[in-house]
């Protein structure tokens, strides 16, 4: 398949622009109830094969209503190690496998994710409490990576090229730098991969940034210890699907490996282990620099490739469509609570239309329906645990303090036994701490401003860089924002978000500053040679 030939998924879209949402609903109330017979069994880790278990489970319950998912492995540090021999032994042969051959199995896995995606998008929505929009669209961005890697290791043959230097007749008595050779020197230059690489998984986007991790590592050679979310935000499930997923499109035995357990124990091990050569990583930036700091302070050589969340602006001005600007900051604020790295979490609007701006985000935000996330047309669904419930509620009162609450800040009651809360709207000084921290939760700040240039200076002044949204239709504007801002991910006038919502193969996913670590994002071009590592060999003949 050439990259021409790749499209994106995208099944609400083309059940919408078919006449067959109703269709859409009826399959995925159909895999809710196909899910609910899975829940309450126990599950093994998965190491070369093997089935294994620990001495301990942990058990997952579903945020939406205290259901039981399931009982997994609380793996040991040992069973870690066990499962990083494992992958070191089956690195060898897959690294030798030919890059088409494995971009054929990725290819043949998003076909086997496509016949199981209503049944695993529906095991998501209970694992983190997404809307069945959201859970739908993450599985497709999962089946989009798969084939979108598979097209790009093909398009550039394995990342490997070849140069010939010419035999010459001109003969010198020592060689030196530039010197002519007699002989004919074949030059391969060609990127390999460095060996097990440790996927930590976010709770978040646990199908489509896990699958999207894991295939960037192991479609260029390399073999993975997958370790999916297993602390207080749990989505060990949807890991589990993925390695059997892989499993049944044919990925060889100890290529990549299912282990749920602690942070603590697992992720600690991953980390310091001095036979995995790199880390792949999406969570918190404390999280992050926290590993490379330790990897680098035991000396280890290790590559990581981190995003580390984002603390994301708009700026609305006063030649934006306003209608447009409240529909893509609403969106980008409180879709899935707010809970994703480029959620939108702070606004600047123009003093001249702040009032106009802000009663329509009121009016916005008060129609979003908030309730059970499987049910159709519910918008917000329950905070994803206890932690982020307590984080809200803290914020909330810190922001009556520094500033007010222009709307919401409420827990709601809906007797589902989750933390469910209001979007909620404050307004902030710039200088709070409420607006430099990132806080994961149904929060947006608004400020407003009076000239463009302190609007962009404010939307810069924080130590993240993931993504930024603008609206306006003056020209000048645009050009500035776009010439100062930094983000990785930008977008302007764009009414369906602000910040969310990057399309594998259009937009790259990537963060700029504290936000990632080299500046590569993923669902692009440049997104796989960060799990290569580039070798030129020279025969001469």
């Amino acid at each position: 398949m050439s990259r021409s030939k790749f499209s994106n998924e995208s099944t609400y879209k083309t059940a919408v622009e078919t006449g067959k949402e109703a269709e859409f609903d009826r399959m995925f109330d159909q895999a809710v109830e196909e899910a609910k017979k899975l829940f309450g069994a126990i599950h093994k880790l998965h190491i070369a094969g093997k089935d294994l278990a620990a001495s301990e489970t942990i058990t997952e319950k579903s945020p939406i209503d205290g259901t039981v998912i399931g009982y997994f492995q609380k793996a040991t540090r040992d069973q870690a190690k066990l499962a990083i021999k494992e992958a070191q032994a089956a690195f060898g042969p897959w690294r030798a496998t030919g890059y088409k051959e494995r971009a054929a199995i990725f290819r043949k896995a998003a076909d086997v994710f496509v016949r199981h995606k209503f049944l695993l998008s529906a095991i998501l929505s209970y694992e983190n409490g997404k809307s069945r929009y959201e859970s739908v669209g993450e599985v497709d961005e999962a089946i989009d990576f798969m084939r979108y890697y598979a097209d790009e290791i093909e398009a550039n043959r394995g990342y490997l090229r070849r140069n010939v230097i010419k035999s010459s007749e001109a003969k010198v008595s020592a060689g030196f730098q530039g010197a002519p050779s007699t002989k004919t020197e074949k030059i391969t230059i060609r990127l390999e991969p460095y060996g097990v690489f440790g996927v930590i998984a976010p709770f978040n986007f646990p199908v489509s940034i896990s699958v999207g991790m894991s295939v960037g590592a192991m479609i260029t050679g390399n073999t993975v210890v997958f370790k999916p979310s297993a602390s207080d935000s749990m989505t060990m499930l949807t890991g589990l699907k993925i390695y059997e997923y892989f499993k049944e499109a044919g990925l060889p035995d100890g290529v990549f490996n299912y282990i749920s357990g602690p942070g603590s124990e697992v992720g600690d091990e991953l980390v310091v282990s001095r036979d995995v050569s790199g880390i792949v990583f999406t969570g918190s930036r404390a999280t992050g620099i926290g590993m490379m700091m330790k990897a680098y302070g035991l000396g280890l050589q290790k590559t990581f490739i981190v995003e580390m969340g984002g603390k994301n602006p708009a700026i609305v001005s006063k030649y934006a469509d306003i209608d447009d600007a409240v529909s893509g900051v609403a969106s980008a604020a409180f879709g899935f609570d707010g809970q994703k790295c480029s959620a939108c979490s702070r606004v600047y609007v123009h003093d001249s239309i702040k009032e106009q701006f802000v009663s329509k985000m009121i009016d916005k935000a008060r129609g979003f329906k908030i309730g059970n996330p499987l049910q159709k047309d519910v918008y917000m669904g329950p905070l994803i645990s206890d932690k982020a419930f307590r984080t809200y509620t803290e914020a909330v009162e810190k922001a009556k303090v520094q500033g007010r609450v222009l709307y919401g800040g409420n827990k709601v009651n809906l007797g589902l036994g989750g933390y469910y809360v209001e979007p909620t709207i404050v307004e902030l000084r710039h200088d709070s701490e409420l607006v430099k921290r990132e806080l994961f939760v149904p929060i947006l700040s608004i400020e407003s401003y009076k000239n463009f240039e302190d609007a962009l200076k404010y939307a810069n002044d924080v130590d993240y860089g993931l993504t930024a949204g603008l609206y306006s239709k003056n020209r000048k504007e645009i050009k500035e924002f776009m010439d100062a801002i930094e983000a990785g991910v930008v977008y302007i006038n764009r009414g369906i978000s602000a910040t969310t919502g990057a399309i594998v193969g259009m937009h790259t996913f990537v963060g700029w500053k504290g936000s990632s670590l080299n500046g590569k994002g993923s669902g692009s071009r440049f997104y796989l040679p960060q799990f290569m590592r580039e070798q030129s060999m020279s025969l001469t003949t």
